[in-house]
């Protein structure tokens, strides 16, 4: 995989919520908040059929309609509605997708198994990348840009963390920001249905705004590209 193949998620230029929200209780309403609370100068395009504007932001009726093509989109919808979102997305050519959706950390294993394989399907014709699904996001302080589900104000820094906790990703932004500690990149992985470590280090790697990369590791299952990863890294 070559590194540029995600700057759409790293360094995107424009960003679309997909199933964007009015509901402050909603994942797609915590996303918006969030990605319009930041200093993010790129567009911000909320995709909700049924609401004409959200925070003052002009709503889209789909994808398709969109005025200009987004970089990185969030899937904020229905689990089960998200391969079609995916092939939208890449149709479309965006290059990258946060994929959040609200009630999936409660599906059975086999149903979130099935989900992935056509996530993975979804994906496969236009090459769009994948992060997650479930997970909190991601942030990158230096763009101001906060695709996640946590009110970060976490500092502009050096250090790349990836985290596979979510209470740690929260827990470390909070007490790294009592201490004056920056990122350049802080992002969960959530169930890595396309996204692995090994893809992460390759790039933060060879990013020169990163100078460390902080893991918390639960679980390894690409255990040879891993350690290649973390070798080339070094």
């Amino acid at each position: 995989m070559s590194a540029q193949s995600l700057d759409a998620l790293f360094r995107p230029n424009s960003v679309a919520v997909i199933g964007a929200s009015a509901d402050p209780g909603h994942v797609g309403a915590v996303i918006m908040k969030n990605l319009l609370g930041g200093k993010f100068l790129g567009p911000v395009m909320p995709v909700n059929p049924d609401l004409e504007a959200i925070a003052g932001v002009l709503c889209y009726k789909s994808v398709d309609t969109l005025p200009i093509t987004p970089d990185l989109g969030v899937i904020a919808t229905a689990p089960e509605s998200v391969p079609e979102y995916l092939r939208d997305l890449g149709r479309r050519g965006a290059g990258a997708a946060v994929v959040l959706p609200p009630g999936y950390a409660k599906l059975p294993r086999a149903d979130k198994l099935a989900l992935q394989a056509r996530m993975l399907e979804a994906a496969a014709p236009s090459g769009i990348r994948i992060l997650g699904p479930s997970g909190l996001g991601l942030v990158v302080p230096g763009l101001g840009l906060n695709c996640s589900l946590v009110s970060s104000e976490a500092r502009p820094g050096r250090i790349a963390f990836v985290s596979q906790s979510a209470s740690l990703f929260t827990a470390v932004i909070d007490w790294a920001r009592t201490k004056g500690i920056g990122f350049s990149h802080i992002l969960s992985l959530g169930d890595r249905v396309d996204l692995k470590y090994a893809d992460i280090l390759d790039y933060m790697a060879s990013d020169p705004g990163t100078r460390s990369i902080l893991l918390y590791v639960e679980a390894i299952t690409d255990a040879r590209s891993f350690m290649s990863a973390s070798r080339a890294a070094a």
